[in-house]
């Protein structure tokens, strides 16, 4: 999960054979307070963007309750989700600079989520410096 810039908020290894829905709830607990106006932080995002592959009625209710989903149902048009999902891709791009993200080499899940995480954390250091 990014925020509205690009900057990853979370990062988890699942296998890939799980569907996506499963893995979205936990992600969205793992979140990060979002700053905004000064004052207290806010602890959840006002949105979720995804794309169909999140289209599940529990997750939709559950969202609800804090964050509003901007998921589009089965069946409907995309139309506009590629300018929220352009972010999302130049992350992913960014993780694959690192040549032990872009090949899996390691076995153990927890190597691949550390490495990841590290990346991760270098990304957020290169957007604060102003570097990507």
């Amino acid at each position: 999960m990014t925020d509205a810039g690009g900057v990853p908020l979370v990062v988890q290894v699942t296998a890939a054979n799980h569907h996506d829905v499963t893995t979205a709830l936990p992600l969205v607990g793992e979140i990060p307070s979002v700053a905004g106006k000064p004052g207290r932080p806010k602890q959840k995002p006002d949105t979720l963007v995804a794309d169909k592959a999140f289209d599940c009625e529990p997750l939709r209710k559950l969202l609800w309750l804090d964050i509003e989903p901007s998921i589009p149902k089965r069946g409907e048009d995309e139309s506009g989700l590629g300018k929220f999902r352009w972010f999302i891709e130049r992350t992913l791009s960014w993780f694959h600079q690192f040549r032990r993200l872009r090949i899996r080499w390691d076995r153990k899940p927890e190597i691949h989520q550390a490495f990841l995480s590290l990346a991760a954390g270098m990304i957020c250091y290169r957007v604060w410096l102003g570097g990507i």
